[in-house]
This record gives structure tokens, sequence and C-alpha cells, in this order.
């Protein structure tokens, strides 16, 4: 069995349909969380701003938390089809009353002996699951920046980006809002770009 990861309810706060991704925010929380149009539902349904929704959070490969397992508040999710047990065949062969109640009693011995080996089995692979696996669910909202690895380029040039949704890191934007004109990604003139998505909160570097 996998251990139940934590759930957060949240809200779409922005959203490109270009690009397909955007950022939500948990509620009684203000970092924004990258979400990629991957991660919501195949309804047919495109994601919209100001949506509430509910999601998981996870790393990705560069150690930044992003939402995952979208789902649209108020809409369960699909579930997986049931399969129907065929009914037991009832067997009309008469036997005697002793002969009847020892088998009983054999099936049912089976079937605990068979239940608790399973019972077992599973417990242990949950524990080690759980162990391995399962996080605090308040350190993932935590404001504590995740420390992700210092993207080095070889050679730098301006190659027409200027949106922090183009950023793939803080010291990438920095490095852009530094050295290329006409950046958008220092609206209070600080020096310090994205500040709302990428210089502080769970993605700051």
């Amino acid at each position: 069995m996998n251990a139940a990861a934590p759930r957060f309810n949240g809200t779409l706060k922005k959203w490109n349909a270009d690009r397909g991704f955007g950022f939500v925010v948990a509620d009684h929380a203000e970092q924004e969380l990258f979400v990629h149009v991957s991660a919501f539902p195949r309804d047919g349904q495109p994601p919209t701003m100001g949506e509430k929704l509910s999601f998981e959070i996870e790393l990705d490969r560069e150690g930044r938390k992003r939402a995952v397992r979208v789902h649209r508040q108020g809409v369960s999710p699909p579930r997986a089809p049931r399969h129907e047990q065929p009914e037991p065949v009832k067997h009309q062969a008469r036997q005697g009353p002793r002969r009847a109640e020892s088998r009983s009693w054999g099936s049912l011995v089976v079937a605990v002996l068979l239940l608790a080996g399973l019972g077992g089995f599973s417990y242990v692979q949950y524990s080690q699951r759980t162990a391995a696996t399962q996080a605090d669910p308040q350190s993932l909202l935590s404001t504590a920046p995740a420390a992700a690895p210092e993207v080095k380029q070889p050679v730098f040039q301006c190659d027409g980006r200027k949106y922090c949704s183009q950023m793939g890191s803080c010291s990438e934007a920095k490095l852009f809002l530094k050295n290329c004109p006409g950046m958008e990604m220092d609206g209070d003139g600080d020096g310090i770009p994205c500040e709302q998505q990428l210089c502080t909160g769970p993605f700051g570097g």
C-alpha cells in the first residue's frame, strides 16, 4: 500500500495558456507554487485563474517545490472501475454433516492464514515506505527556501526572454536583469527580480 500524501487546498493565481503552466497559492499561505498543465485532470476543461484546487506537493529534479496531482474542488476524482466478483458456484452434491463441517473449518483456517500473511506483508511495506517518503505537511509550506543547485552556463547571451515566467531560477533572473535591457522582472526597482516567483519563498536561491 502507498502512504497517503498530504493534500492542500488553494487557488490558481496565474496561468499562461500558451506555455501550459502557472502558479497556485495554498490556503493560509503566501508562496506561489509552480504547476504544469500535465498535473491537471484530463477532463477536457482548461485551467482557469481563480478556480479552487486541491493538490499535492513534491520536489522537481532541481529541488524546487511544485504542485502535482491537481483536483478541482467539488469534483470527485475518477475512480478505477470495479471488477465484479463472480458468484461462487453452488455445489449441489450432498455430503454428510460431519464431512461438510470438517471442510468448512479447513477452508476457514486456510483463509485466516492467507489473510494474516498478506496483512503482515502489507504492514511491513507500508512501514518502510512511510518511513522513507512521508514528509511533515507543514514543512512543505515552510518559507525556508529549498537549496537548488546553481546552473552554470558556459556562455551567456540575451535571448529575448524578459519575464519571470521565462526564467528557470533566481540566479538566472538576476543575470538577465543585470546584463540585458528591457527586462520586466523588477517592478519595484530594488534590484531583486521575481520576488514573488523565484527570489523569495520556496523558490528563493
